[in-house]
């Protein structure tokens, strides 16, 4: 089965949630509505002739200035090892709504993923098993992947509280530094 026919066919079952589909250089896209889903990953991994059995990636998009539609896109990069095609979903996420469903019932390799892009993004994911960050400091204030985000960081009057105690570690295990 082609991407294409998989996104029709995805369309057939969840007619209401499918918001569009788009095809650019061979390369299949399809733009979920995300309350179901949840539903629709499952069917896409159940069902025999789709056996979407691998996620390859789920990440985050932000267009802060995008009229008209949410801010941030969650895109997920599904594959069938089996089948071996691929077919790539996307969700709308609103700022004010910055929650979706985690897929880690269904890939559990969506854990990593999704550690990240609440980290990077402030996306929040409904029933993730261990939801905190993965990449930044525990304590760390605002999510680095945001466009609004400072491009030097907080800045020096709201400097990152642990930046002390990681120089004073440096100086600390400096003498266990290889002799140049």
């Amino acid at each position: 089965m082609e991407p294409i026919q998989i996104a029709e066919k995805l369309k057939e079952k969840f007619p209401e949630e499918v918001v569009s589909i788009s095809e650019f250089r061979e390369q299949v896209s399809v733009v979920v509505k995300k309350h179901r889903l949840l539903d629709i990953c499952r069917f896409l991994h159940d069902d025999p002739e789709c056996n979407m059995d691998y996620l390859r990636d789920l990440t985050a998009v932000d267009y802060p200035m995008r009229k008209g539609q949410p801010r941030f896109e969650v895109v997920y990069h599904l594959y069938s090892i089996k089948l071996r095609h691929m077919l790539r979903l996307k969700a709308f996420v609103p700022e004010d709504d910055c929650f979706i469903d985690s897929v880690t019932p269904i890939w559990i390799g969506a854990d990593w993923h999704e550690r990240e892009c609440f980290d990077m993004f402030g996306i929040t994911f409904n029933g993730h098993p261990d939801l905190r960050r993965i990449l930044m400091p525990e304590d760390w204030q605002g999510h680095p992947l945001r466009k609004d985000y400072p491009l030097k960081g907080p800045g020096p009057k709201e400097e990152w509280k642990g930046l002390k105690e990681v120089f004073e570690k440096a100086k600390e295990f400096k003498e266990f530094q290889w002799e140049k």
